[in-house]
């Protein structure tokens, strides 16, 4: 019987301690992977954060490519890069914050490992002398203490005694394997964090040298858009002061021709030769495209300009021919218009075209239509070669495309 007992309560005791030191490993274990996994997510999602970033800045870098291409004023190139260089400082701040979460975790990781390293020194100093005393003690302690027990309370307590240095065996050879487990995972998570923070240093070094070029090219571009605004202003203000001398010539020679028709014995006027009838088919000065129309032009930089004609663009050297008979009036260079040809047409209608490369006619020379007063050129520093032209009916202007014929394309 009392072998049966023995039996029955090494059985007992062998599951009690087997359940209780698989608890303790548990525990253990999902400490360990809860630890990794809490800063593995905190790096996916500052990952995350940066990823957006890059995406955002891809995206105006790809808007700044597109402004190249249809060279759009300075402006806009300006506002982009200044997207650009925000977001980028975002993302070296989130670099920053990230590299900071990083050491963080590798301080929290050290820690864990020095203290996991040293408990398992403790423990396996405590677990060699456990197994000194048992290969002392012989393979039959276990069961002469049992059996050498006088009454049934002394077997009970000598059960408990040994089964609580049996938990407590188990317990420190279970707790020894998974400090051993817990080492090599923070040594892996230190070995992953210790990549990170160099990726983090070496792409926070290339966004830094990013911020910088961004800035100082931004700063030449304010520079470059601070001049031109200067002087796209100056040449607003210089064209309209030539336009009110071109308009001033007009009007002298208008009020010469009239005086000159009240004159007594004056002939009679010779009829213009640009009549309404003429509206829509007289032939074009060149042929070209339209670079602006006559009227309130507002640039892409926002500046605005009212043109007295129209500018027609089309290559440089293009000879350039009158619309209708007429004399020429004026045949001299008349500031930001470059060199410019005036014809009288008879009646006070006048036609002008300036931004010429050379003049090939003189004042008081009559010319008949379609001759050549000279050949296009490009005295506009923000304009391709064109011509300007206008058409002055009493010497009020007006807009020259309706009275030329419309374009065949």
């Amino acid at each position: 019987m009392r072998s049966d007992c023995r039996r029955t309560l090494v059985a007992v005791g062998f599951a009690l301690t087997t359940a209780l030191s698989t608890l303790a490993e548990t525990g253990h274990a999902q400490g360990g992977a809860t630890s990794a996994a809490a800063a593995q997510a905190r790096l996916q999602q500052q990952q995350n954060e940066l990823d957006r970033l890059r995406r955002e800045r891809s995206d105006l870098e790809q808007r700044m490519q597109t402004l190249q291409r249809s060279a759009r004023s300075l402006t806009e190139e300006v506002a982009n890069l200044e997207g650009q260089r925000l977001t980028t400082a975002r993302l070296v701040a989130a670099l920053n914050s990230q590299l900071a979460t990083i050491t963080h975790d590798v301080t929290e990781a050290t820690v864990g490992l020095v203290r996991a390293e040293a408990e398992i020194i403790k423990k396996r100093s405590v677990l060699r002398r456990r197994m000194v005393e048992i290969y002392k003690r012989g393979t039959l302690y276990d069961v002469e203490a049992m059996l050498s027990a006088q009454s049934f309370a002394a077997l009970v307590a000598r059960y408990k005694y040994l089964h609580e240095l049996t938990l407590h065996d188990r317990g420190l050879v279970h707790r020894v394997e998974s400090l051993r487990n817990e080492i090599a995972t923070q040594r892996q998570l230190l070995v992953r964090l210790q990549e990170e923070v160099l990726r983090n240093r070496t792409e926070k070094a290339r966004e830094a040298s990013r911020l910088r070029a961004l800035e100082s090219q931004r700063q030449r571009n304010l520079t470059v858009v601070v001049r031109n605004t200067k002087q796209t202003k100056e040449r607003l203000a210089q064209i309209v002061r030539d336009e009110a001398r071109l308009a001033s010539v007009i009007a002298v020679l208008e009020s010469a021709r009239r005086r000159a028709e009240l004159a007594p014995n004056a002939r009679p006027a010779a009829p213009s030769s640009i009549r309404t009838s003429d509206l829509g088919r007289l032939d074009w000065p060149v042929e070209g495209t339209v670079l602006y129309r006559f009227g309130r032009v507002v640039s892409p930089n926002n500046t605005t300009t009212r043109w007295n004609g129209m500018g027609i663009g089309t290559d440089a050297g293009v000879a350039v021919r009158s619309i209708a008979a007429g004399e020429v009036v004026l045949a001299d260079a008349v500031g930001t218009y470059g060199p410019t040809v005036i014809l009288q047409h008879g009646g006070g209608d006048y036609s002008v075209y300036g931004s010429l490369s050379r003049i090939d006619v003189r004042k008081g020379q009559q010319i008949s239509k379609g001759h050549v007063v000279g050949t296009v050129g490009a005295t506009d520093p923000d304009l391709p070669p064109h011509l300007h032209f206008e058409i002055r009916p009493k010497g009020r202007a007006v807009d020259p495309l309706e009275w030329l014929r419309a374009q065949r394309h």
